[in-house]
């Protein structure tokens, strides 16, 4: 039998909702009853009011800080209205997919830098710095990688990776991923890592190597530890905060030459465990080891809202503010960088489609690139920042 109290507050609720916004909240209701959904009663009475329109790149520098996004080769050099809009928003470019292995590798004994080299180019061009994404990761690896690595060749096929794309790029770069989500407690290590094709062949020193090898090819550049799923208040992502810290210090304890953390940021537009206060002591935590921090994949998850592009782009948007109030407290985050910057290129709508089949909205800039809620909500939380 139904909760007579719990159904009464539900439908006071959505009344009042209807109250605030008439369509908008009845819509919510039909929708059906979700958390996030008694969660939007605040989201419908927000206000994202931004008081004049300056880019987020402007917005971010005048706190001390970098707003920029990921984008692709392809898009940029084939949109003008997108690569116009990108440099005027982006202080900093982060290749989508062109310095991974599987790009730069076509062949064991041969690099491919074509695309990536446009890219630096690209961002030369219009005043942008440049991040290098990423030199060790366990997937985007090449079709050749299987049949050819072995435990005997491992060693020397690693650092030559390392140290021939660090130095083709040295004086370019304004941080390296040099170890992409090397963290995973499922698979039962002790020390919480990951059972990679890295990890098998060379051990656990792995990532302190990879990292003495880019900061020796290339030592003006930041070199970055990136990780991802840390952000909520669950048992999966405070395992992965407890692993992160753990590697993190094990790396500044051995003097690796590791100077900042990338807090990838993948966030869900329908998770309502976020715990503001437990995010803040994990970034302090970072902090205190002398690490810069980097938000360095944001973007936010709709499939699982209403379909109402308007209600949805307010739980969004609420979600972008009230993380990034938390995050920019901490004043060793030194970047906020979205993991694209238009709907219309997100790599969301390949691998998190919605079931009703409406295109995903989880960016500042929708795909006729205008700006939406969330980029206001973005723009808020620059403008409230503390300075660096």
């Amino acid at each position: 039998m139904p909760n007579k109290r719990l159904v009464t507050r539900r439908q006071a609720l959505w009344l009042s909702l209807a109250g605030l916004t008439g369509i908008g909240a009845i819509a919510i209701a039909k929708a059906g009853y979700q958390s996030y959904q008694i969660r939007s009663l605040d989201n419908l009475k927000r206000n994202f009011k931004v008081i004049k329109y300056t880019p987020l790149k402007k917005r971010a520098a005048a706190k001390g800080l970098i707003y920029g996004a990921a984008a692709v080769k392809d898009v940029l050099s084939s949109d003008t209205a997108f690569a116009n809009r990108f440099a005027q928003e982006c202080g900093i470019l982060v290749p989508n997919g062109e310095l991974k292995w599987s790009a730069l590798r076509p062949t064991p004994n041969r690099f491919d830098f074509t695309s990536g080299d446009w890219l630096v180019k690209f961002a030369r061009t219009h005043g942008m710095l440049f991040r290098g994404h990423t030199l060790v990761w366990h997937e985007s690896l090449p079709r050749w990688f299987k049949e050819v690595i072995n435990r005997q060749n491992a060693e020397k096929f690693f650092v030559e990776h390392i140290a021939t794309v660090t130095k083709h790029y040295a004086g370019q770069i304004h941080s390296w991923d040099v170890v992409n989500e090397a963290i995973e407690p499922k698979h039962k290590r002790s020390d919480g890592l990951r059972n990679t094709p890295w990890l098998k062949f060379l051990g656990l020193d792995y990532i302190e190597l990879a990292f003495r090898v880019a900061a020796q090819a290339d030592p003006k550049a930041l070199m970055v530890y990136n990780e991802t799923g840390l952000e909520y208040d669950t048992p999966r992502d405070e395992a992965r905060r407890t692993a992160v810290l753990k590697l993190l210090e094990r790396l500044k304890s051995r003097g690796t030459p590791l100077h900042a953390f990338g807090i990838q940021s993948h966030l869900l537009g329908s998770e309502t465990n976020f715990n503001p206060k437990k995010l803040r002591k994990f970034l302090a935590d970072v902090a205190s080891l002398d690490l810069k921090i980097l938000v360095t994949e944001l973007d936010v998850t709709d499939k699982d809202l209403p379909k109402d592009p308007k209600i949805r782009d307010r739980i969004v948007a609420s979600a972008y503010e009230d993380y990034l109030s938390v995050v920019l407290d901490e004043k060793a985050v030194i970047a906020v960088l979205t993991w694209g910057l238009s709907d219309r290129d997100t790599w969301l709508s390949q691998y998190a489609p919605r079931r009703d089949g409406a295109p995903v909205r989880p960016l500042p800039f929708d795909s006729n690139l205008q700006p939406k809620l969330a980029w206001n909500a973005m723009a808020r939380a620059f403008d409230k920042a503390p300075k660096r």
